[in-house]
């Protein structure tokens, strides 16, 4: 499909600093070449964006899986499945999320993934890169992930994992208290984010998790031990190393007023929204597979055999509406779906803000948040 100029004009524009401005926008090809009242070209196509909020598009750095496709499905036709529905849903840029395996099918996903990894195509998201989420997990806060795979750190296979997606690792999850956690966190926090997840650390025990390099905690509060006020755990110390953290708001994983402590106790610039979504995203109720084990999905919750919650079943778009309607300021919300989740991932360079220089995704949402329009890499969508 053929890009042309566009001028996107009229609308309350989310601009980098954070702030709502009745502004335009020209793109040119694929990229975003100026924001100002006069962007408005001669040659471009204009859009008409009055009574909208022109947005970024939304970067969900943790996502497993919709409309019946798992990233750990090791397939490239459950790839596209994925970005194309996850562009439906106002995300464009995304990484696919693992869970804990085998090696040998670790080794498969990434080798499957390398050549969708920065490959851009106006009618799908963009697979950024991986999130490793396993196997260098605590057993005992497995939540959904498969014990018989969950492995001690390992730094050479991490190396080859990493290798074999074609350096597509964006972040890795490790659980520091594991023998060998802080040797891996040092090594492999020099390659790409590390985050705390799945763990029984304490709150020295995570402090030393971020002195190691790790500066991002994986779903807040789920697979960790509870904010106490004598043992504050992962949480109170990635509050101290003003870690970035990511938040599930679909009604389920966590009560909307720890949603909104969240907000309050943790900087703006460090609170990510996810969707932590599993293949059942956009499908009936029924039962489906994570990581290999059985989910069954009835109403918003999807669990395992045990009763632990299996990821969820809300798209970040979804889980965006859920915040504000719990009382989260709009922009507050708006930077956990886009710059933030973008920076901890150090992905910030090309998406995550409306900024001259990076590429064209746009979203176009009315005053209900409802999708209007969807513009990938300067492409109407």
């Amino acid at each position: 499909m053929s890009r042309r100029e566009i001028a996107v004009v009229g609308g309350n524009v989310f601009c980098e600093d954070g702030i709502f401005r009745k502004t335009n926008i020209h793109i040119k090809g694929e990229y975003l070449t100026d924001i100002g009242t006069e962007a408005k070209k001669e040659s471009a196509e204009v859009v008409d964006a009055t009574d909208c909020y022109v947005v970024p598009g939304f970067v969900d750095i943790h996502t497993h899986g919709a409309v019946g496709a798992d990233f750990c499905d090791a397939s490239a036709d459950a790839i596209e499945k994925m970005a194309t529905y996850l562009l439906s849903q106002g995300v464009t840029s995304f990484l696919g999320t693992t869970m804990a395996l085998a090696a040998v099918d670790l080794l498969k996903v990434c080798e499957v993934a390398k050549p969708f990894v920065g490959w851009h195509n106006p009618n799908q998201a963009t697979l950024q890169g991986i999130n490793m989420e396993g196997p260098f997990f605590n057993v005992e806060k497995r939540g959904a992930q498969n014990p018989r795979y969950i492995i001690a750190p390992d730094i050479t296979l991490y190396q080859e994992m990493n290798k074999a997606s074609g350096d597509g690792i964006k972040t890795m999850a490790i659980a520091p208290e594991i023998l060998g956690g802080l040797t891996c966190i040092k090594e492999v926090s020099k390659e790409c984010t590390v985050s705390l997840a799945h763990s029984t650390a304490n709150y020295q025990t995570a402090m030393e998790g971020f002195k190691a390099g790790a500066t991002h905690v994986t779903h807040l509060f789920n697979g960790m031990p509870p904010f106490n006020h004598r043992e504050p755990s992962i949480v109170g110390a990635a509050l101290d190393a003003k870690a970035y953290v990511e938040v599930i708001c679909d009604g389920m994983h966590l009560h909307p007023s720890v949603i909104r402590a969240v907000f309050r106790l943790f900087d703006e610039d460090k609170v990510c929204l996810i969707s932590d979504a599993m293949s059942a995203c956009g499908m009936a109720d029924g039962r489906y597979k994570l990581g290999g084990q059985e989910v069954t999905v009835q109403g918003n919750a999807a669990t395992i055999e045990n009763g632990s919650l299996a990821g969820s079943v809300t798209s970040l778009l979804g889980g965006f509406r859920k915040a504000i309607s719990l009382g989260i300021p709009l922009e507050k919300a708006l930077k956990a779906v886009t710059i933030n989740p973008a920076k901890s991932v150090q992905i910030d360079q090309l998406v995550g803000t409306i900024t001259a220089g990076k590429y064209a995704d746009l979203l176009l949402l009315d005053k209900q948040l409802q999708i209007e329009k969807i513009i990938k890499h300067g492409v109407i969508a």
